[in-house]
């Protein structure tokens, strides 16, 4: 059933590039329609998928050393990803080179979409977003950092009450919420085949109409084959140095993997990444309802690289020095960037923009790179949520092998 699931997927994918190579502005707007409404739906379960799975979780755990542990274990693969996608971007574009645009090429227009795109907030303002200072605004804005803050707290509080019938009420309630979710994320995953034919045309309508600029090819090459490298090589490497099957693993987790691919957001594909993480991995639930929606927030190695590599692109464009130091101090600005990046449509993006404000950059020259970020922003996507499955996996061997060794001592 699971390999003839991939197999309807691959079709659904073919369907949709098909309907895309035809170019029929009537055929295109139904498929844009479509992919919107997937996509939304992926939203409205992704917060409440968030909030429930880290409360019951850390209720269970009862907030003690293995919570501690599998925090541990998660946040050191989380940063050694990151920074090694990060590391991955700086050595190729050291290799690849990109040139500077010609002069000029900054028209009025860029600088215009630039300026009516850009958000007024600040970096530090991101971070002082996490503090919620409402219990309902989060859950309307999506705001995943503060709703992981309330939800920590929230379990952790739940775990230490006192053994009784306001505990178990509380408890029985949240997992049978739980259980409805993942109840009605089966169903949506059932007729997925449909949002994927949607999608992919959506994508190949886009590409057909020359969304990739040639000047910025070597730009462009730096970027995605960083993310090849990170997707291909790099964590693979990860999960073998932890006895993990980089093909099983990939394999489990295709579908979630394909799914970010088309959505372009990490939450939206959330519950089929914990969905695959279960029922295809066999992940213990606790670790995967756990992991997965802190992996979700913070562990953002497509979106590390793309800052790191932005921001020197348009350091070189405003003739800024880039001497080793200076590329690796922002190396480390781009990991801690990524990891605290506001959960937002295009974060790593308004990000990005932000710091290169805060330099005294001209940000223009990101005014002719946002008509391409749709492609990149998949990429990045795709490798997330890869990543994100890779540590959850990792963690959960960690723990499960540290629990065979307490049983044998």
């Amino acid at each position: 059933m699971k390999k003839a699931q991939i197999y309807i997927w691959l079709a659904a994918l073919a369907v949709g590039v098909g309907i895309g190579l035809l170019g029929i502005p009537q055929v295109n707007t139904v498929m844009n329609f479509i992919a919107t409404v997937f996509t939304r739906l992926f939203r409205l379960l992704a917060v409440p998928t968030i909030v429930l799975a880290v409360i019951t979780t850390l209720a269970s755990l009862g907030g003690g050393k293995e919570m501690g542990r599998m925090f541990r274990t998660a946040l050191t693969f989380t940063l050694l990803t990151t920074t090694a996608a990060a590391a991955v971007g700086l050595a190729l574009y050291l290799l690849i080179a990109p040139g500077n645009l010609p002069a000029g090429a900054v028209s009025a227009e860029d600088a215009t979409a630039v300026a009516t795109g850009e958000q007024s907030l600040s970096y530090f303002d991101h971070f002082l977003t996490v503090i919620p200072d409402n219990v309902v605004k989060p859950l309307l804005d999506g705001n995943v950092l503060a709703l992981l803050l309330m939800c920590f707290a929230a379990g952790i509080a739940l775990s230490r009450m006192p053994d009784g019938r306001p505990k178990e009420v509380l408890v029985n309630g949240l997992t049978g919420l739980q259980e409805l979710l993942f109840t009605l994320i089966r169903w949506l995953i059932a007729v997925l085949p449909v949002g994927i034919v949607a999608f992919a045309a959506q994508l190949t309508a886009e590409v057909g109409a020359g969304v990739m600029l040639d000047s910025l090819g070597k730009y462009v090459l730096v970027i995605i084959g960083g993310n090849c490298v990170q997707f291909f090589i790099i964590l693979p490497l990860f999960l073998l140095l932890n006895g993990l099957n980089p093909l099983r693993t990939l394999s489990g987790m295709m579908p979630a993997v394909l799914m970010a691919l088309f959505t372009k957001s990490s939450a939206a594909t959330l519950p089929v990444t914990m969905d695959n993480a279960e029922n295809r991995l066999g992940v213990n639930p606790r670790v995967a309802r756990f992991v997965l929606p802190i992996c979700t927030t913070i562990n953002m190695n497509g979106c590390a690289a793309f800052i790191l590599v932005t921001s020197l692109f348009v350091m070189q464009n405003n003739g800024m020095e880039l001497t080793l130091p200076t590329m690796i101090l922002w190396l480390f600005i781009s990991v801690f960037s990524a990891v605290g990046n506001a959960g937002v449509p295009m974060g790593c993006y308004f990000l990005t923009l932000s710091l290169m404000s805060g330099i005294g950059a001209n940000v223009g020259i990101m005014g002719i790179i946002l008509p391409i970020y749709t492609i990149i922003d998949m990429v990045e996507t795709a490798e997330n949520v890869w990543s994100d499955s890779c540590v959850c996996a990792i963690t959960g061997k960690r723990l499960s092998a540290a629990a065979k060794r307490q049983q044998e001592q």
